[in-house]
């Protein structure tokens, strides 16, 4: 009989034991889930990490102006379409097309510099009516300020570009950048009055998408 009654003892305890052990687990379970979902739910709101947007035709523009050694002249040339791709709110890409077919001049000259600057023994319009830029790299060298680079192909010619832009604003929600430089037309094939008007072509481009 005292036997029988020590072996009852021995498993009501050994029951108790895993019981308490078992409930511990489960409590330190149920804690960290707990923990964990208090975290969560404390966290801020993840943004968008990657996007592609559209240039805004209507609202960006590209400058030019051309200098002689006695006079200047300016215009834009439109763009034709347009695609930035942001990242982590930097800039990583894009491709853009200006429409030299349309280029204009903004100064008295007008009309009639415009159609000379289009004819064939200029830019020759008919035959290379756009000009294009794809980004290939983006180096940024202060928060908002970064080197880009990429492929200009402009009078049937394609040669790497590379300038410094403002980066205003890039988010999943808008870009807008501003860059201000200039390049040798020469190198494109463009000769004309070399010696008596500048090589280099001064560019200011806004650029805008969403």
């Amino acid at each position: 009989m005292l036997t029988i009654i020590l072996l009852i003892l021995s498993y009501l305890a050994i029951n108790r034991s895993f019981k308490k052990k078992h409930m511990k687990k489960t409590f330190l379970s149920l804690a960290s889930v707990a923990f964990v979902a208090g975290l969560l739910a404390f966290a801020p709101a993840t943004q968008k990490n990657y996007a592609d947007l559209t240039v805004n035709l209507e609202k960006s523009r590209v400058d030019w102006v051309g200098s002689k050694k006695s006079d200047f002249h300016t215009g834009i040339v439109p763009l034709k379409s347009g695609s930035v791709s942001v990242s982590g709110g930097k800039l990583t890409g894009g491709k853009f097309v200006m429409d030299i077919a349309n280029l204009k001049v903004t100064d008295a000259s007008g009309d009639r510099l415009a159609g000379h600057l289009k004819s064939a023994e200029i830019l020759d319009a008919a035959k290379n009516p756009e000009a294009t830029f794809e980004i290939t790299g983006v180096n940024y060298t202060a928060e908002n300020t970064a080197t880009v680079s990429g492929k200009l192909t402009f009078n049937g010619v394609t040669l790497p570009l590379s300038f410094t832009a403002n980066i205003r604003n890039s988010d999943d929600k808008g870009f807008f950048a501003q860059a201000f430089f200039g390049f040798d037309r020469t190198l494109f094939g463009v000769k004309y009055g070399v010696g008596a008007v500048s090589n280099d072509v001064q560019l200011a481009i806004h650029l805008f998408a969403k």
